[in-house]
């Protein structure tokens, strides 16, 4: 893989910040499963935390494995898919968190949880996108 093909995974990969705890622990678990002798090869002794074991994988770029390669591939394309995810629920459901949701705060499920609290008041767009990225309503 070429170092800017490896640069822009990684870079997706450092947003797992905004991923679901469980979604994040799952990219993550892959990741270093599919890249287990390049982290302990490469990024035995990083201090994990800040990016900064994706940033040691970045280093090694042109000599990460087809199989470490591969993982954060795929890691990111799922990242991608759940950003595209949030990103048009948040479009249709903008309204429903303005006005209905507005001191809920963020993180934690706590948005979720405010619409479903007024799931008899939130707008058929919004149940419709909750629907439609598998979230039930």
């Amino acid at each position: 893989m070429k170092s800017g093909k490896s640069f822009g995974i990684i870079l997706c990969l450092l947003l797992l910040a905004a991923t679901p705890v469980g979604a994040e622990q799952a990219l993550l678990k892959s990741v270093a499963q599919g890249c287990k002798a390049e982290l302990e090869s490469y990024c035995k002794k990083v201090t994990p935390g800040d990016g900064r074991v994706l940033a040691c994988l970045y280093a090694y770029g042109d000599k990460l494995s087809g199989q470490c390669e591969y993982a954060l591939y795929d890691a990111a394309i799922q990242l991608e898919r759940f950003v595209a995810s949030l990103a048009y629920v948040a479009n249709e459901c903008g309204n429903d968190l303005d006005q209905y949701c507005n001191d809920a705060g963020i993180g934690q499920g706590r948005l979720l949880k405010c619409l479903e609290k007024n799931n008899k008041k939130v707008s058929q767009r919004c149940k419709q996108a909750l629907k439609d990225v598998g979230v039930k309503q």
